[in-house]
């Protein structure tokens, strides 16, 4: 379908919409469900555009001109940025990238922020401060899509093995986006009054990129946003749509390693040692309680024991047994109960077995916190894309146990954030997806992930072009307080 323009790509995502339109049914009815009563007011005001401002489907209109002009560009950005995939920490040459489109744009920039992340700063006048963040990493995965453009790149991993590396999670389509948000809101800066604070995020794969950049001063030497934006591309919706989810919409993620040690011995002899395996077992029994009843079964919580390394031999019983953990929750009370419970009946554990020591327990500082959409923020973006889109191309999602370290930086400011999501699944075959017995289409992660570029792209941009104008608008009221999680402090 390559050349066959965004026109004909719009004909086929609405093709599949009855599909889509089945499977998430009142999904246009939801948004006034999602918000508490107490909100309404906030969001009528927020909504208002809708009756009383003509100018914003004049913005919606100038975005679309900017982007059909400007989508030839973007696709040849896209495809090379898919075709040389940068790991975590590694991401230099996409920086290199990123910082000469924001200098050539007219940004104030700055580069080696956090590592490799840049931030391009641009002020036009009084009004509020919008962050729109884009991550840059790629994974190290061997890509088998077929495309024109597949990644070929290899990279030494810290074990030493040679890995493939592939945009398998759409970080390709974001900085593209980045890149176009950059360019056109500098071409239409009579449009909008206030401060755009654009940033390239390293490391998002393994949860390092915001913190390290939040570290480096990304809230004391540069605008301090009044909202913080991003977007993620989605498999599970076709291209042409737009998904959203209020509130809670990507868990806490921790990663947990405990150690049981026991006394090493002969296999026919277990009676003289202390098997720290069967600890182990026990404990991966055991843990599991913590989900079934100890937290509310409202609340979601996961708890995977992903790996247990121990012993070398048939016959011989080692001295310690290593598992690696990982631990899911929304909330910060629900994460602090999760982990306090798994450093309790790890102890109780070595207890019952006669462990010669206590195990060693450690949570890995570098854990990522839970994204909280601030429902109005999100109500007022749902009601801007539906007047664009249609309502029957937005879509609300449930929220998601995967994480996304993006939530970190409304989190510290205490400031509404949003990250939306856009579909990337060709609408023909992501219907035929839906019908019982099908084999699904590969997601995110996946080294056959391969967004449909042309509907992807020119959906991302236009949904992030006109939600940025109206955030930016010289007739938006002051920022109000969010609606915060529960907990939530850093």
């Amino acid at each position: 379908m390559r050349g066959s323009g965004p026109r004909l790509w719009s004909g086929l995502a609405v093709l599949a919409m009855g599909c889509l339109a089945s499977a998430v049914a009142g999904a246009a009815d939801s948004v006034s469900a999602s918000v508490s009563a107490s909100d309404s007011t906030s969001i009528s005001a927020s909504q208002s555009w809708v009756d009383g401002r003509g100018e914003s489907r004049a913005e919606a209109r100038l975005v679309d001109s900017w982007a059909n002009q400007n989508l030839e560009n973007l696709l040849e950005l896209y495809r090379h940025l898919h075709a040389h995939p940068e790991l975590s920490l590694r991401e230099t040459e996409t920086a290199r990238q990123v910082a000469e489109a924001f200098e050539a744009a007219g940004y104030r920039v700055s580069t080696g922020v956090g590592g490799t992340g840049v931030v391009g700063v641009l002020e036009n006048g009084p009004g509020p401060t919008l962050l729109i963040r884009g991550d840059m990493d790629a994974l190290p995965v061997s890509e088998q899509t077929g495309l024109e453009y597949a990644s070929e790149v290899t990279a030494l991993l810290p074990d030493g093995r040679t890995t493939g590396v592939m945009h398998a999670c759409g970080h390709d389509v974001h900085v593209t986006t980045l890149i176009a948000m950059a360019r056109m809101l500098v071409e239409v800066r009579s449009q909008w009054s206030g401060t755009l604070v654009l940033i390239a995020q390293p490391a998002e794969e393994i949860g390092q990129g915001a913190r390290a950049m939040m570290a480096d001063g990304l809230f004391e030497n540069f605008p301090r946003p009044d909202f913080t934006l991003a977007l993620h591309v989605d498999s599970a919706l076709p291209a042409g749509t737009l998904g959203y989810t209020p509130g809670f919409a990507f868990a806490n993620v921790d990663s947990v390693d405990v150690t049981f040690y026991g006394r090493g011995g002969h296999g026919a002899r277990p009676h003289l040692s202390i098997d720290p395996i069967v600890a182990a077992g026990s404990f991966i029994g055991s843990v599991q309680t913590l989900v079934s009843r100890r937290i509310d079964p409202l609340e979601p919580a996961v708890v995977t024991v992903g790996s247990i390394h121990a012993g070398t031999k048939h016959n011989v019983i080692p001295d310690e047994a290593v598992l690696q953990i990982t631990v899911r929750s929304y909330s910060d009370a629900v994460r602090d109960q999760l982990l306090d419970g798994i450093a309790q009946i790890a102890s109780d554990t070595c207890r019952t077995f006669q462990c010669p020591r206590a195990p060693v327990i450690g949570v890995r500082e570098e854990y990522t916190p839970s994204v909280y959409n601030d429902p109005v923020f999100t109500a007022r973006a749902v009601a801007l894309f539906e007047s664009a889109f249609g309502s029957e191309r937005v879509v609300e999602m449930p929220p998601t146990m995967g994480g996304e370290d993006f939530g970190r930086y409304a989190r510290a400011l205490n400031v509404p954030g949003l990250m939306f999501r856009v579909g990337t699944q060709d609408p023909e075959q992501w219907a035929e997806s839906r019908v019982p017995g099908s084999v699904p289409l590969p997601g995110v992660h996946s080294s056959r992930f391969a967004p449909v570029a042309e509907p992807t792209l020119s959906t991302a941009v236009r949904a992030m072009g006109i939600l940025a104008l109206e955030m930016l608008g010289e007739a938006n009221p002051p920022a109000s307080a969010p609606d915060s999680p529960p907990g939530a402090s850093e």
